[in-house]
């Protein structure tokens, strides 16, 4: 296999890198970051993406660079964390990067508040409050703090607390609030019951059980039975808890144990958190682009990822392996936990023990994630395979386009294309069309003006490439098939377009009464079974193209309004408009203000306010 090689200007930048340690990126021909990497020697290390023979994803790289840059660092930590920023910003799509890591959620305590309540956040935050997590989903996130409120009842509105209300909520009822709000409970008494929450989610369940039952006791002796029942069943329901946390070790430290599975392009993180002697919890995280990675690359690539910012670093990291730049790695951990912090890789014992059950435990989820992924393929390739078989398509539909027109009564009338690849919606590629040539109700025409433009463009690309400018490029893609959402007489008009452009693009009409699919040259229409995967393929792309050009009808309509209201009336420019907007707030805003009020908007006189509440 030959060594890929880069052009001229690539090699010369290539050439030009200082010998020193730092940070570089690689860009492809439109200017975004396709990798981010770190390096003792920018020179040498990124020369040798193009010294040596290389395969898969490392040539896939190198062919598409186009650019390089490159940031100079003071230390191993400082590089560590200006990559993970860099990873975690731009996302290149040749990293080992965490799946849909932005969205991690966090459970989010409000210690510093005066009533503090517990709420769901994208992100830990320097505020003064405690979070815990990061969890896989949102779900993972809501099942815990339901369980936190059966267990420790908390404040669950958004309403001033001033024990004052005349009657509580519903969740005061039901056992799900205290009621601070009429008083039911002290600060103080509420702040301790969220010490308990603090102290249960960080696994000292032990002391917190004590507490409920020596309460139980108390009211039992006090004769407070309906209090002592309600504690007695708080203190089974949270003993349950804790039994489920059924692993757990002799040695009382806190740590992370972290296990490994690696499937093709994906491999999976299993994170048992043991906190005391105690798992109290576990997450799952996936990470792409892991072709020809090893485990000390991808134990590398998720630590910088999954530690950056958490919430809760423990002093000790159980791995199944060493990753990549351990020494480097412990240093940034430590510096970002702002404690110190080991990284142990066990070889018998208990740590052993836990580490093979958290990376069977991943291997579990990755076959199950890849079964998922098998039958979501099998799926879809049945629906183009059908819908090739009943169409008569010389091809696998691979990409549909679908084009859909939206006015009322011929006013602001716009048209959408809508884009299945693979039999999945990509909105990325979904256009918009605005009609310029029609200004009565036409759907035929507005359609015939749409489909001219959008392969009026195709046509340009396909016989003069050279002459196509980057913002047409996206129109030179040929879809295998062209839905158009109507009946007959809309495909009528499409074919008319398809024909004076000289395309040959299988093209069908799909009208939405019955269902009804009409191809051309064929006089009646048939209608695909009703549980058909085709036939939820097309509805699917045409239901897309109508939500499309619904939307931006009613963007157009609303700017209609606007304009027909406040442009056409004499003395009211772009600067008055949008200062009585922002003032009124809308047009029927101005329309119920005194011409006094409207008067004293900066820029009006009362003779403008006077002929515009006229106008209006």
């Amino acid at each position: 296999m030959t060594a890929p090689t880069a052009n001229d200007e690539v090699a010369q930048k290539v050439r030009a890198l200082p010998p020193v340690a730092g940070i570089y990126k690689f860009k492809d021909r439109e200017g975004r970051t396709i990798y981010v990497g770190k390096a003792t020697s920018l020179r040498s290390r990124v020369r040798s993406y193009f010294s040596a023979s290389r395969g898969g994803k490392t040539s896939a790289l190198v062919n598409q660079i186009a650019d390089i840059e490159y940031i100079v660092t003071g230390s191993p930590v400082q590089a560590l964390q200006w990559e993970s920023d860099l990873i975690k910003t731009e996302r290149p799509k040749f990293n080992v990067v965490l799946r849909d890591d932005k969205h991690y959620p966090y459970v989010r305590i409000t210690v510093q508040d005066e009533w503090p309540r517990i709420e769901i956040a994208r992100k830990a935050a320097a505020d003064g409050a405690r979070y815990f997590g990061p969890f896989t989903n949102t779900q993972s996130v809501r099942q815990t703090m339901d369980t936190l409120n059966r267990l420790f009842p908390y404040i669950l509105c958004t309403k001033e607390i001033t024990g004052i209300d005349p009657r509580p909520c519903l969740y005061y009822y039901i056992h799900r609030c205290p009621a601070p709000c009429i008083g039911a409970i002290s600060s103080e008494q509420y702040r301790g019951q969220i010490d308990r929450v603090v102290r249960f989610m960080e696994g000292r369940s032990d002391s917190v059980l004590k507490e409920i039952r020596q309460e139980m006791e108390a009211a039992s002796e006090r004769l407070e039975f309906e209090q002592a029942a309600a504690l007695r069943d708080r203190l089974k329901a949270a003993e349950r808890v804790v039994e489920q946390q059924a692993v757990a070790t002799t040695t009382r430290e806190d740590e992370d144990v972290i296990g490994l599975a690696q499937d093709g392009t994906t491999a999976c993180v299993q994170v048992f958190f043991m906190r005391g002697g105690r798992m109290v919890g576990r997450e799952h995280f996936v990470l792409q682009n892991a072709q020809e990675e090893g485990p000390p690359e991808l134990l590398n690539s998720f630590m910088l990822q999954f530690y950056a910012g958490s919430a809760r670093i423990p002093r000790c990291i159980v791995l199944p392996s060493h990753p990549s730049d351990e020494r480097a790695l412990r240093d940034w951990v430590a510096d970002s936990a702002r404690h110190p912090v080991r990284l142990t890789i066990p070889r018998r014992g208990e740590g052993l023990r836990l580490v093979a059950l958290a990376a069977r435990n991943a291997g579990e989820i990755l076959q199950q994630l890849v079964l998922e992924w098998v039958n979501d393929l099998q799926r879809t390739t049945g629906a183009m395979l059908e819908l090739q078989e009943a169409l008569g398509l010389p091809t696998v539909p691979d990409r549909v386009e679908c084009y859909d027109v939206s006015h009322v009564q011929g006013a602001f009338t716009v048209a959408s294309m809508s884009v299945l690849e693979q039999a999945k919606p990509k909105p990325s590629e979904y256009r918009r069309f605005r009609i310029r040539t029609v200004d009565h109700n036409d759907d035929f025409a507005s359609m015939r003006e749409v489909l001219r433009r959008r392969f009026g463009h195709l046509v340009k690309a396909q016989l003069l490439p050279h002459e196509v400018q980057k913002a047409d490029e996206k129109w030179n893609v040929i879809p295998d098939l062209v839905v158009i959402d109507g009946g007959k007489g809309q495909l009528s008009t499409a074919v008319e377009v398809f024909r004076e452009l000289e395309l040959e693009i299988p093209l069908i009409g799909l009208a939405k009464e019955r269902e009804e699919i009409f191809l051309p040259g064929r006089g009646d229409p048939f209608v695909l079974p009703r549980e058909s995967a085709a036939l939820f393929m097309l509805q699917r792309v045409r239901d897309e193209a109508h939500r499309f050009a619904i939307t931006y009808h009613r963007q157009n309509r609303g700017k209609g309004a606007l304009r027909s209201a406040l442009d056409e009336v004499p003395g009211v420019g772009p600067k008055r408009k949008k200062a009585l907007l922002t003032r009124f707030g809308s047009v029927e805003g101005i329309r119920h203000a005194q011409v006094e009020e409207i008067a004293s908007v900066p820029g009006m006189t009362r003779s403008s306010a006077a002929i515009l509440k006229g106008r209006l």
